[in-house]
């Protein structure tokens, strides 16, 4: 196994842990916390998903380059890496800022009321196709 192919498996690892972790263990666990409210548990949520997807935008940026620098961009794993880029892309540039123009009206409402966003759900759908790709990738990765 090549440095590029170990940095490439530990990278796609980590950040298929971090997604799972916030995304699906933190995310939800937050508003069941006594006394958080929901203007509350968006304000630290906001905070929380930035450092998630700047570590999330710098794990993309060096998997993808260890994909070029190991000669495997081409193939399955190299793919699928491009795939989570991209979908890190459309979740940062298309759904987050609707899901941004969202928590400000709750967050300068001081309350939930209000229609419900289906914005949310579609970033849920990203995230599942995501922990999807990174599984698929790390998989590849182990048995090349």
């Amino acid at each position: 196994m090549t440095v590029t192919h170990a940095v490439a498996t530990a990278i796609t690892f980590l950040w298929l842990g971090m997604v799972v972790a916030i995304s699906f263990v933190e995310a939800p666990l937050k508003f069941r916390a006594p006394g958080i409210t929901i203007p509350l548990g968006l304000g630290i949520g906001r905070l929380v998903f930035r450092a998630l997807n700047a570590v999330e935008a710098v794990s993309a940026i060096v998997l993808v380059v260890c994909a070029i620098a190991g000669g495997w961009l081409g193939q399955a794993a190299g793919i699928l890496a491009i795939v989570a880029l991209v979908l890190l892309v459309v979740q940062l540039v298309a759904i987050r800022p609707a899901l941004n123009r969202r928590s400000d009206a709750v967050l300068a409402a001081g309350d939930a009321d209000g229609p419900r966003s289906r914005v949310h759900l579609f970033y849920v759908a990203a995230e599942l196709i995501k922990v999807g790709v990174l599984v698929a990738t790390g998989v590849l990765l182990l048995v090349a």
